[in-house]
């Protein structure tokens, strides 16, 4: 799996769970301000990026998350370390 793919289906999981297009989408987009992602939302994406690359994310870790490009190198660290 590379890189360019992990990126691509992290976006179209965010996609899904926040109702914006994936064109819409960058990892400079604001995961609360721009996707209008809740703690409830949050939540609903910790599960899918689990259940899709088999990794585990800390609770710890979900407030510090602001940006897509935060929860893809996020993802694509837990997914190289597991």
């Amino acid at each position: 799996m590379t890189n360019g793919n992990i990126e691509s289906e992290v976006i179209s999981i965010i996609s899904d769970i926040s109702g914006f297009d994936p064109g819409e989408i960058t990892p400079e987009t604001s995961l609360p301000d721009d996707l209008e992602i809740d703690s409830i939302k949050a939540i609903e994406l910790t599960v899918a990026l689990e259940k899709r690359y088999k990794i585990s994310i800390r609770d710890s870790d979900i407030p510090e998350i602001n940006t897509v490009g935060q929860i893809i190198d996020l993802t694509k660290r837990l997914i190289s370390h597991g």
